[in-house]
């Protein structure tokens, strides 16, 4: 956790990508680097990405990007997330990324589609309907 911003985004140099992943929202920024990772989490802190995701999974998802296309190490990235849990975020984070690699060099597109990286996980929790305990499940049905 750093009390300043860990990374300083220049505008001239970052490029932007949103990720978004059942109800979590990433806002990620990509900029050349040593292939740090920063995280902001809802509550303000700023984390190093394997303290604030944990899971070594998670971290693999989020660098896929980089290494489909071979850029692992070459860019650092700050992020903002909100909104879910940790595994919907680290996918957010990901899919953040895959467009801004895109937005970075328009050539990463093909390999990040071949990938999977560039479509969103449209997926969401299904609604709870009226007359019934969930979105599914139903009360149980009585004769007498």
């Amino acid at each position: 956790m750093a009390t300043e911003k860990a990374i300083k985004i220049d505008p001239k140099v970052a490029k932007y990508g949103t990720g978004r992943r059942k109800e979590a929202v990433a806002r990620v920024w990509i900029l050349p680097g040593e292939g740090r990772i920063f995280v902001k989490s809802s509550s303000g802190k700023e984390w190093n990405a394997k303290d604030y995701f944990e899971r070594d999974i998670l971290i693999e998802k989020i660098n896929q990007p980089f290494v489909v296309t071979e850029t692992l190490g070459k860019f650092d990235v700050y992020a903002t997330v909100e909104g879910s849990g940790k595994p919907a975020q680290a996918e957010a984070v990901m899919y953040g990324i895959a467009k801004a690699l895109e937005a970075y060099n328009p050539a990463f597109r093909t390999p990040l589609k071949s990938a999977g990286l560039m479509t969103r996980d449209a997926r969401v929790k299904e609604r709870k309907k009226y007359a019934q305990m969930g979105a599914r499940a139903k009360y149980r049905w009585s004769k007498r």
